[in-house]
């Protein structure tokens, strides 16, 4: 027998949900940045206005209808929203320069050391201390406190490089370090994401440890031997072609497979697209015009429905407990002040100023869109309540909305040098006259 259609109300909810979410996320996205703030805020805050939060009290019947609590129905959207964050990361991958990385690699290496050290154990404490009341029931502990630790040391890259690149601040040292200290965490963080992820589904096992880390490391060593080969050729033959199409049914089918293979291997998907992103841009470049409409379709369409229906999970009537209050502004705090103290000590150690030290902390301190999908992962995996899930959100926001006030008055302080107005010429041509180079402020 045939596996029948998807009945006809289904689909009808299922086309409503797909197109109100994204009409609301694209124009609440255009307002946040219009009022100085991060797209990502305005996605999220779509999915907390029409989720639990909010349209769930002020109109149940018609959350319930238009969000009915069928696992079926929900995990249409979910379906959706996991190919967009399998390619947003992918596309984040493209966009790493790792000759950038090779380059700045002494003074990143510090940075990101501190910037991952520092927030990992202060995560990992705070999560032992907390896992009692945010933990759901069958979690380990030990899991909960370090799927903590690494939700504590993850950046965001896109979210970081759209900061700089509003800011005009991309061609400031400053803005080149910490695009690769961020780029060093964020590798090092699916990394981590991917070991945390296998202990939860396998169990806490010395085995099980050795076995994530030996197909992490094969997963590094298939993707340089024979991954680059691999991809150069198929863009090669794809390049053959006179329209894009080839080439974007290339990239995406390569960062799915990816995905595919470290999920097959008991890691995180999004780890394996985020290796075939890096493939990716190795074989063709970051800023291939052939990719511009994977990259459109992508930013503008799949990421603002991942992003809304995240904020269908958070219930922010949650934190009217005083204990998941409480709990929610320690965690804030542990992560504001551990990537900070983290960022700022790994700064110093590498001889930069206390004012650099702090841009550096500002900068790597937005978590973003990163954040958001590790604590999807996190409440996939049922590592993390919904209480958890909605505080570790929220350290997302709170963090990307800091990062740009707080680089604004840092960098005043920086005296911008000959080096930087020569890249900035070469970034920003047409906006150079305009840009005279900053005096320090005593």
């Amino acid at each position: 027998m045939p596996v029948a259609p998807i009945p006809a109300h289904e689909l009808l909810i299922f086309l409503l949900q797909v197109g109100l979410l994204l009409l609301l996320a694209s124009s609440f996205g255009r307002l946040a940045t219009r009022l100085g703030m991060p797209a990502v805020v305005g996605e999220l805050s779509v999915g907390v206005l029409l989720g639990p939060s909010v349209l769930a009290h002020l109109a149940p019947a018609l959350s319930t209808w238009l969000f009915p609590p069928h696992v079926e129905q929900f995990h249409l959207l979910d379906a959706v929203g996991q190919i967009g964050v399998l390619l947003l990361v992918g596309i984040t991958g493209i966009h790493m320069d790792m000759g950038m990385v090779r380059r700045r690699g002494v003074a990143a290496a510090g940075i990101s050391v501190g910037g991952l050290v520092v927030p990992l154990g202060s995560g990992i404490a705070v999560g032992l201390a907390l896992s009692g009341s945010l933990m759901p029931a069958d979690t380990d502990p030990v899991v909960f406190a370090l799927f903590m630790g690494v939700a504590m040391c993850v950046s965001a890259i896109p979210v970081i490089a759209k900061i700089l690149m509003d800011m005009r601040m991309v061609h400031r040292n400053i803005g080149q370090l910490v695009l690769t200290a961020g780029m060093v965490d964020d590798a090092i963080g699916w990394v981590l994401l991917s070991i945390v992820s296998a202990l939860a589904t396998t169990g806490l096992h010395t085995g099980n440890v050795v076995t994530s880390v030996a197909s992490l490391f094969a997963v590094v060593a298939v993707a340089l031997t024979v991954g680059r080969p691999l991809a150069r050729a198929g863009f090669r033959l794809a390049a053959r072609s006179q329209d894009s199409g080839p080439t974007v049914a290339m990239a995406t089918t390569m960062i799915l497979l990816g995905a595919i293979a470290t999920h097959a291997l008991g890691l995180e998907a999004v780890f394996g697209a985020f290796v075939c992103g890096i493939l990716i841009g190795s074989a063709i470049g970051p800023g291939n015009a052939r990719l511009a409409s994977l990259r459109t379709v992508v930013l503008s369409v799949l990421a603002p429905i991942f992003f809304a229906t995240a904020g269908l999970r958070m219930d922010l009537t949650a934190l009217s407990s005083p204990d998941v209050l409480v709990a929610g502004l320690l965690i804030l705090a542990v992560a504001i002040l551990g990537k900070f103290a983290g960022a700022y000590l790994g700064a110093r150690i590498s001889r930069l100023n206390h004012w650099e030290g702090l841009a550096l902390g500002a900068g790597l301190n937005a978590r973003g869109v990163i954040e958001v999908i590790v604590a999807m992962v996190g409440l996939r995996l049922g590592i993390l309540s919904v209480q958890a899930y909605t505080i570790v959100v929220l350290v997302a926001i709170v963090t990307s909305l800091m990062a740009p006030p707080i680089l604004r008055l840092t960098m005043a302080r920086i005296e911008q040098t000959a080096e930087e107005e020569l890249r900035e010429n070469s970034y920003l041509p047409d906006a150079a006259p305009a840009h005279a180079p900053t005096r320090a402020r005593p």
